[in-house]
């Protein structure tokens, strides 16, 4: 457990954006590490054992309270169409250039917990858990589209929010 707590806790803190639910969800994961003892301690891979658990059950937290959270892809916007403007960048390098290690990852982890659950989570399984879109379309029970575009939104409102903390007035299109 103290091998793998904190990559189980970070894998759901990041999906969920709330650190009392991720501990709560690592604890279920840790449960049912523990129900599948002697599966685990024969396995060569028991870290990806706890990533899948803790991905899963962080996405099936989300799925149980998705109505209280009003995912965008349930909801339209007033005076726009369904999947919202298109937005043409991605973070550029420039922005976190000459920052520490620990403190780029602070300020990426702080930028992600800024954005939106729906822009969030998509964007975290494809970059932190590495899951295709496909995998995360079916994952939230949503359509392939609706992945590419919240990813794509989330990257644009990740650069936004990460220019602001560096004081950048402008974020360049790529």
């Amino acid at each position: 457990m103290r091998a793998y707590q904190d990559m189980v806790f970070s894998t759901a803190a990041r999906i969920c954006g709330r650190d009392a639910q991720a501990e709560d969800i690592a604890q279920e994961v840790f449960l049912k590490a523990y129900e599948n003892f002697d599966l685990l301690r024969a396995s060569p891979t028991p870290g990806g054992w706890l990533k899948t658990v803790a991905t899963n059950l962080t996405l099936n937290h989300l799925a149980r309270y998705r109505k209280r959270w009003s995912f965008f892809s349930e909801m339209r916007r007033e005076g726009s169409d369904e999947e919202g403007p298109e937005v043409e960048f991605a973070v550029p390098d420039e922005l976190l250039a000459g920052v520490a290690t620990e403190e780029r990852r602070a300020r990426v982890e702080s930028a992600l917990q800024r954005l939106p659950d729906h822009q969030r989570v998509p964007l975290v399984l494809y970059h932190f858990e590495e899951m295709q879109y496909q995998e995360i379309a079916e994952h939230m029970r949503i359509s392939l589209s609706k992945v590419k575009t919240d990813i794509l939104q989330g990257r644009a409102a990740l650069a936004k929010t990460l220019a602001r903390v560096d004081g950048i007035t402008e974020v360049p299109e790529h």
